[in-house]
């Protein structure tokens, strides 16, 4: 029986092998292309069809991690597979938004129900908590390589959490999860050969939910530690979405309004966005690991120190978007 440590190398390491097989495979034979394609719209920062199945490429080498923690996650495994199938259909079909929002209110449902049993007066902040991280990861993935260098860097933080915690099962796990998008990466990485899709933002989005509230219920950290771990995502994409709502606009629609579209549509392009929103990805993370030893009172500090970057910087970005769009006309 190898050491926790070689599980926690070997089990990930055999999950990106299969993913970055899978994925090659799909590409090569062309069935990438005959599975689903993303076209180009008016929320798209691309001009040419792109295949959109390196998330089905992601679940299959995740199966491996469920085989391999089971019977533990086999609630979590379930509600994943669940998405992951509504999904796919709809990256095929188009599902209607209100059909799609259903599942995915439900998923988070089930699973605060599962998870949390003892939990009753909290459940409806785990459930919004959950589904919102599901969506806002769908709305997030729109430039190369921002959605799984999200995945990477995120979920690698929630595994040294919960091994720091001494939970290897669970670091494995988030482990696991990282090594997929790693050898996603590979592919989407900019100039994109392939997209996500909502096959794989979907369940993942829901997975960084919902691995954020176990960890929290088990104590393994505080509440805020999900969210500021992914907290380049949670805040562009909260902050865009109240911005509509109040302006009115439909805010289920496709646009191209996120703060990472605009730094995209400014010049920065999608290499020179991916790599400022990795330098942050790190850095947020980096601090929220840290942060967990401290007194709570520094960890306050923390949290409001970037807060304020985080409002410095959209206000930057906002500046020099009014000059771009006055430039335009």
């Amino acid at each position: 029986m190898p050491s926790d440590f070689y599980r926690v190398l070997l089990v990930p390491a055999t999950v990106f092998l299969i993913t970055l097989v899978a994925l090659a495979a799909m590409l090569k034979s062309g069935m990438a292309s005959k599975l689903a394609l993303d076209h180009p719209n008016e929320r798209s920062l691309h001009s040419n069809p792109v295949p959109r199945i390196g998330g089905l490429a992601i679940q299959l080498g995740l199966a491996f991690a469920w085989l391999y923690l089971y019977p533990r996650f086999l609630g979590v495994a379930c509600l994943t597979a669940l998405l992951a199938a509504a999904s796919f259909w709809d990256d095929r079909y188009d599902l209607p938004v209100v059909l799609r929002f259903a599942v995915h209110c439900t998923t988070a449902l089930v699973f605060a129900l599962l998870a949390m049993p003892d939990a009753d007066p909290i459940i409806f902040a785990a459930v919004l908590g959950t589904a919102w991280m599901t969506n806002l990861y769908n709305f997030m993935d729109g430039s190369d390589g921002l959605a799984g260098g999200m995945t990477l860097f995120g979920f690698v933080f929630f595994a040294l959490a919960a091994w720091l915690a001494g939970d290897t099962d669970f670091a494995i796990l988030n482990l696991s999860v990282a090594a997929a998008a790693s050898a996603f990466l590979m592919f989407n990485f900019p100039p994109a050969r392939v997209f996500m899709g909502d096959v794989g933002s979907i369940p993942i989005g829901f997975l960084a939910g919902a691995l954020g509230v176990w960890g929290w219920h088990r104590g393994y950290w505080p509440w805020w530690f999900p969210v500021l771990v992914f907290s380049p995502f949670v805040f562009d994409a909260t902050i865009t979405l109240l911005r509509r709502m109040i302006r009115g606009e439909r805010v289920w629609r496709a646009h191209r309004e996120h703060y990472y579209q605009r730094l995209v549509r400014m010049g920065w392009g999608h290499r020179h966005t991916a790599y400022a929103e990795y330098a942050l990805m790190i850095l947020v993370g980096a601090s929220a690991v840290a942060a967990l030893s401290l007194a709570p009172a520094l960890q306050w500090i923390m949290i409001t120190l970037w807060l304020s970057v985080f409002g410095v910087a959209m206000v930057a970005i906002d500046m020099r978007w009014n000059r771009f769009r006055e430039r335009q006309c």
